[in-house]
């Protein structure tokens, strides 16, 4: 019997980004929120290969630009700090130094080399970033350590925490592949106000980890959507510090495949995590793509239907309105044919071959109540798919967002 590389990858209940080998995280409360712990960090034992995807938004905020460039120097990290309820973003050059002193107070605080620090920040945008607070966090870095302190402190409007561990063997070593993330609102393909970071155990090629990462990132964080905002600090970053000494990771090892699809995996758990936990949702929308011209086309239609605000909120009030789904795949500017496109409400078909089919209308409103709703389209126009995430949209998407500096 043939052995799937899905078979070889076990999720460990409860992993985190400290259940790989030679990583240590916690959070503690130094001031930036009212009682809520706003600074984390991520450290480990050795400087890790690094690898980091970011925002396309032009105003990219102080700390993406000075860890953008401490990886571009050596491809290595090995402190990762991050804080939340301050973006530090359209703090022009007051900002920038701040995110260097916190780099460098925080370089002197672990006995790391500067460049081998990570500042990463989430919060309101063109606010000064109160470095005295930010010095006494980092003063206080390693008396709250635990997996679970970190997820906390870099939450912003999120209701819960995002944490995921897998484990498959590689070379006879047990690999272990941990994350976290935060991520609720302003939330859009291409990222936004989202935050993930991953470790891992394994020893990684950093050309190879980096190229991995960026395509892993388009399949994943790169997929979802809660509002259509780009956020100015999105970043995603990996770590990987080699502790189980397996024979370096690159694309002509045996099993990079098994490793790229381990990272795959725990990417989309936690991109699906947070377009759960989109600011005001109720429901995980899952759309599925299929019969697609190439993959581009796929999630390009895949990303225009997620991001109706038509379709969200029609899931909300459990309407089964395909219209509205039909509507965004024919603006999506991709190649179909009208006449050949195939929707479906989980299981339940509406469209086929371009016309409406006849359905029990009471049957779709029960299925777009569950907490799961997936909408299924084949555009029978050839053999590629895409997958995207998000969730519906609600009153209180409004209520949040309408008061959140306050």
């Amino acid at each position: 019997m043939t052995i799937t590389i899905e078979s070889k990858l076990q999720v460990l209940k409860n992993g985190h980004v400290t259940s790989p080998k030679g990583y240590s995280a916690g959070g503690v409360h130094c001031g930036l929120r009212k009682k809520k712990l706003d600074f984390g960090w991520i450290h480990s034992e050795n400087p890790a290969t690094a690898a980091g995807v970011y925002t396309l938004n032009v105003f990219q905020a102080a700390p993406l630009k000075v860890t953008k460039e401490s990886i571009e120097k050596e491809q290595l990290i090995q402190t990762l700090v991050v804080n939340s309820a301050n973006a530090n973003a359209c703090t022009g050059e007051q900002g920038y130094l701040d995110a260097l002193e916190t780099q460098r107070k925080t370089a002197g605080k672990m006995g790391v080399a500067v460049d081998h620090v990570a500042v990463a920040s989430t919060g309101v945008i063109g606010v000064p970033l109160p470095m005295e607070k930010v010095r006494a966090g980092i003063e206080l870095m390693n008396d709250n350590s635990s997996s679970e302190n970190f997820e906390q402190a870099i939450l912003t409007t999120d209701t819960v925490t995002k944490h995921i561990a897998v484990q498959l063997e590689i070379d006879g070593q047990m690999i272990t592949i941990g994350g976290a993330a935060k991520g609720s609102g302003m939330i859009h393909p291409n990222m936004a106000t989202m935050l993930s970071f991953i470790t891992t155990d394994a020893a990684v090629e950093a050309t190879s980890l980096q190229q991995a990462l960026r395509e892993v990132t388009d399949q994943s964080f790169n997929m979802i959507t809660v509002d259509g905002d780009c956020s100015t600090n999105d970043m995603v970053l990996v770590l990987a510090n080699g502790k189980q000494k397996n024979n370096i990771l690159n694309e002509l090892h045996p099993e990079w495949q098994v490793f790229k699809q381990a990272l795959q995996l725990v990417s989309k758990e936690l991109a699906k995590m947070i377009a759960r936990d989109g600011e005001g949702a109720t429901k995980l929308i899952e759309v599925q793509v299929s019969g697609a011209s190439s993959v581009t086309a796929a999630g390009q239609i895949a990303k225009a239907i997620i991001s109706s605000n038509l379709v969200k909120t029609a899931v909300y009030g459990a309407d089964p309105n395909w219209g509205r789904i039909v509507c965004a795949i024919g603006y999506s500017e991709q190649p179909l044919d009208p006449q050949k496109v195939c929707v479906s409400l989980g299981d339940i078909e509406v469209v086929k071959n371009g016309l409406p089919v006849d359905f029990d209308e009471s049957e779709g409103e029960l299925y777009l109540g569950n907490e799961t709703v997936v909408l299924k389209i084949d555009l029978q126009n050839g053999s590629h798919e895409a997958t995207a995430w998000g969730c519906d949209l609600t009153y209180d998407y409004v209520k949040i967002n309408a008061s959140y500096r306050t």
